[in-house]
């Protein structure tokens, strides 16, 4: 969903979530999805990116600005998904904000 970014939305901003999960699912895949079809409608969301296996997960979603992430962070639902994940879904993860001021896709 990413390389649909375009030059003109230079700069912009990626939020990179990595987290390491605990055992079982205890419904983290329906909030998953949930989350990002969410995050989708909201204004300054531009894509997201996500790999994970069955202890490590990373998640980058990309946004037109600083407010958009603070208002993504301040979603009421948002911040339920939060509070599960630190009381039953992640044995650790971190956060990171990066501005990204240019990128290259390539198709091969």
């Amino acid at each position: 969903m990413a390389d649909k970014i375009k030059e003109s939305e230079l700069p912009y901003y990626a939020v990179i979530f990595s987290s390491e999960r605990t055992d079982g699912e205890n419904g983290y895949g329906k909030m998953a999805e949930k989350m990002v079809e969410l995050a989708a409608k909201q204004e300054g969301f531009l894509g997201v990116e996500s790999a994970r296996d069955e202890q490590l997960g990373i998640t980058v979603s990309y946004w037109q600005s600083l407010e958009a992430i603070q208002k993504w962070k301040d979603h009421a639902a948002h911040q339920i998904a939060q509070e599960r994940g630190k009381k039953e879904w992640y044995q650790t993860f971190s956060l990171r904000v990066c501005k990204v001021e240019r990128h290259r896709f390539f198709e091969m």
